[in-house]
């Protein structure tokens, strides 16, 4: 029996949330298919109609998991009325709540350990990486020259990232809060201001 019509992209999100629960689970490479499905509540063949194997559907998780991020981002940037308003925006977006959620720590380590292995992963890490960049340095740009501007978005995204899988790896993790303090300091030093961006 054909799924019914405008079930996509309710059962595609429903597959998605089951990976992300299997995978915190189990482990990426322990989970299979039918795992997937069994959470889903959903036979083995449904998957496979939406979905080629199991990094096609990894991949669509992650595309997923990067679209709810951007919203989020975006969002944040809608507030921000300055340039400096706009990074302290992007640091607190980057290190939000939402990212140390332990099912989606889990589906986004799956995603960074399995790049090396799959092209379009890569490709995924690639635009998510060029996009964060490109949002830090337009509003860094407003502040400190060109080439300051970029090694500040460098450092700053290279710190974001580390201190999140730090925070997420942890078996008592830093706190979230103290996580985005130590970026904000950071910014705040490059700019030459004194840090008064923490309740911001």
């Amino acid at each position: 029996m054909m799924p019914k019509v405008g079930m996509e992209p309710i059962r595609k999100q429903q597959l998605i949330e089951a990976t992300i629960a299997s995978i915190h689970a189990r482990g990426f490479s322990e989970t299979s298919i039918r795992q997937i499905s069994q959470a889903a509540g959903v036979s083995p063949g449904i998957v496979h109609h939406y979905f080629r194997d199991k990094d096609d559907l990894l991949q669509s998780t992650m595309r997923k998991l990067l679209q709810d991020l951007r919203i989020r981002v975006l969002a944040q940037l809608a507030l921000a009325n300055t340039a400096e308003e706009r990074v302290v925006s992007l640091i607190h977006s980057y290190l939000d709540d939402y990212l140390f959620e332990p099912e989606t720590v889990s589906a986004w380590l799956a995603f960074w350990a399995h790049i090396p292995h799959s092209d379009k992963l890569r490709r995924l890490q690639k635009i998510y990486e060029q996009r964060q960049m490109s949002t830090f340095r337009h509003a860094l740009k407003q502040i400190l020259p060109f080439e300051e501007a970029d090694r500040a978005a460098r450092g700053i995204v290279s710190l974001i990232d580390g201190l999140w899988v730090r925070t997420s790896l942890q078996e008592k993790p830093m706190d979230k809060q103290k996580a985005q303090e130590i970026v904000l300091d950071y910014f705040a030093m490059l700019i030459r201001k004194p840090a008064a961006f923490h309740n911001k």
